[in-house]
């Protein structure tokens, strides 16, 4: 067992060298990933910042296109009468630092991907997620060299770093004339492999950290020492798997020993015992295993997937599907994303005419406009609610559950058009579940659809959360938020492939429990059954929402809990 400060060490050493060598190669490298919480650690990583050649610029997560590409400067072009452009922050090469890069939207990630794919910038993405969904976009991920994680340390463990400046220019002077050995591609691209890596970007990555930690030594070519320091940089932070003790199954069997023969033929002089290639490799992928944190596996499966495009994350931005209530106007620089007011910025610039008139020096102009007027407009979008209700439409019961769901789906419909509420139905029976009710929020067609709804045959469970889960993710695209009640007795026997298997069913059951979780799909479980079920009490606990047990509830009762537990 390593002990904690000795990992703390060396976790901080890591972050050193991989400072060094993004001084060296910043462009191609493409940048770090620093995850750690704000406070006096990450101060103290960041005051290493400046040994990069290029200079810093900070952006922001919500920071918009004329700022990062240029445009119109308003303030010139008012105040010249002619317009004025101006560049953007990625106009020359420099070392982008981006504070709460957790909460990096999916348009921002991608315009910065595009720009590291041109290698002339570098990106410090400073990651301050405290759960592990809360990361990186994984297309900023992807394109950064090396990924440090500096979350467990403590001040103590920081002492700060001392880089060789003169040292650093030699090494970038020489960067270009290092060249790596003849199957060290290959054999990068194998190591990252067999550790689980699916990107080609790593292997890439780990070869470009190499050349540049030959030339910080002043080596022309990448020797054994400076490819393992590469998969210990870039390589190892990447893994998401042990790497297998044996060989690949498609590599084909050993070939057997010869017999033993009592004289051997001599070797000859200078040749070689292995063909180049073959040593460095197993050298790396035993360096890769001695570095891989013993609880890789635990880490992993304790790990929620990375953020996607919406809806997952810190600071996920919610859309709305309608523009919402006007919100006063403010302040602001105009941009693709917000327009600009212009009777309120006419009115904070009344009262200034006289005076700029008096002090302009085109006097004649009707109106004088300064950047300090400008007004945005501003909205306070809001979603639509959906109330997703997926019924146990099986056994003798059915029928009786069936019309308390379509009494409450009525009285909930009766205040949809108060609220905006949508209301959409899910009845599972025998082998499937079927959408009876698209997300609607017509009295009409609901009363038409619920006229006759079939009943009877085993309990489907899983595929009634299941198709609870599509209704739902499609519901969330069009900019709705949805919540899914659940009303059934517990007593699952059908499996998601159909078969008739009590133990597997509630298996599956628990699975889409943890799916509707994990989407951040919010829920209700309400238990119809004439004794409340433990098995509903724990899928509730694994859809993380609340759970209501309703052996003899009506429509009223029914509306009544499902709007007071989605308050």
């Amino acid at each position: 067992m390593i002990p904690a400060h000795a990992e703390a060490a060396a976790q901080w050493a890591r972050l050193g060298g991989a400072l060094a060598l993004l001084a060296i190669d910043p462009g191609g490298l493409g940048g770090l990933w620093l995850r750690a919480r704000s406070g006096p650690v990450r101060e103290a990583a960041v005051a290493a910042l400046p040994v990069l050649p290029l200079p810093l610029r900070r952006l922001h997560p919500g920071i918009g296109d004329e700022a990062l590409f240029g445009g119109v400067d308003l303030a010139a072009t008012l105040a010249e009468g002619r317009v004025v452009t101006r560049p953007g922050l990625l106009a020359e090469p420099a070392a982008l630092m981006l504070p709460m890069a957790e909460r990096c939207p999916t348009g921002l990630a991608a315009r910065l991907a595009g720009t590291l794919d041109a290698h002339r910038h570098a990106l410090i993405a400073l990651d301050e997620g405290a759960e592990p969904e809360e990361s990186l976009p994984s297309a900023l991920a992807d394109r950064l060299a090396f990924h440090i994680d500096l979350s467990d340390l403590r001040w103590r463990d920081c002492p700060g770093f001392v880089f060789d400046a003169a040292a650093l220019a030699a090494a970038r002077a020489l960067l270009p004339e290092v060249r790596l050995p003849d199957h060290a591609a290959e054999d990068l691209v194998a190591v990252g492999l067999r550790l689980g890596i699916a990107s080609l970007r790593a292997p890439l990555l780990a070869a470009r950290a190499a050349r540049a930690e030959a030339a910080l030594a002043g080596r022309a070519e990448a020797a054994v020492e400076d490819l393992t320091r590469a998969v210990e940089l870039v390589l190892v932070p990447r893994a998401t798997r042990f790497p297998e003790a044996e060989a690949p199954e498609d590599q084909p069997p050993p070939e057997p020993e010869p017999p033993e023969s009592p004289e051997p033929p001599p070797e000859a002089e200078g040749e070689e015992q292995q063909s180049p290639g073959e040593i460095p490799q197993e050298i790396l992928l035993e360096a890769a295993k001695a570095l891989l944190p013993p609880d890789l596996l635990e880490r992993l499966a304790g790990a929620k997937p990375a953020r996607g495009s919406k809806g997952s994350g810190a600071g996920a931005a919610r859309r709305g599907n309608r523009r919402g209530r006007p919100l006063p106007a403010r302040h602001g620089r105009p941009s693709g994303e917000a327009r600009v007011d212009l009777v309120a910025t006419l009115r904070n610039a009344a009262p200034w005419q006289p005076l700029r008139r008096a002090h302009a020096t085109d006097p004649d102009r009707p109106l004088h406009i300064r950047m300090g007027d400008i007004r945005l407009r501003r909205f306070e979008e809001k979603s639509d609610r959906l109330l997703i209700f997926a019924v146990d439409a099986s056994g003798s019961a059915a029928f009786a559950r069936l019309a308390e769901a379509k009494g409450a789906v009525e009285l909930l419909l009766a205040e949809a058009y108060a609220r905006r509420d949508h209301v959409a139905l899910v009845a599972f029976r025998g082998q499937q579940a079927e959408l009876l009710l698209p997300p609607t929020r017509s009295l009409v067609q609901t009363k038409r659809r619920l006229a006759q709804l079939p009943g009877g045959g085993g309990t489907p469970l899983a595929a009634g959360l299941r198709a609870a889960l599509q209704v739902a993710l499609q519901a969330r695209g069009r900019g709705m938020t949805p919540t899914v009640a659940l009303l059934t007795d517990g007593r699952a026997n059908i499996a998601l492939d159909g078969a008739a298997d009590r133990a597997r069913a509630a298996e599956d059951a628990q699975v889409l429990a943890r799916s509707l979780r994990a989407q951040g799909v919010p829920g209700l479980v309400i238990d119809m059954g004439a004794r409340p079920e433990r098995a509903l009490r724990n899928l509730a606990a694994e859809m993380a929402c609340p759970y209501l047990a309703l052996p003899r509830a009506d429509a009223g009762r029914l509306s009544a809990a499902v709007s007071a537990a989605l308050e």
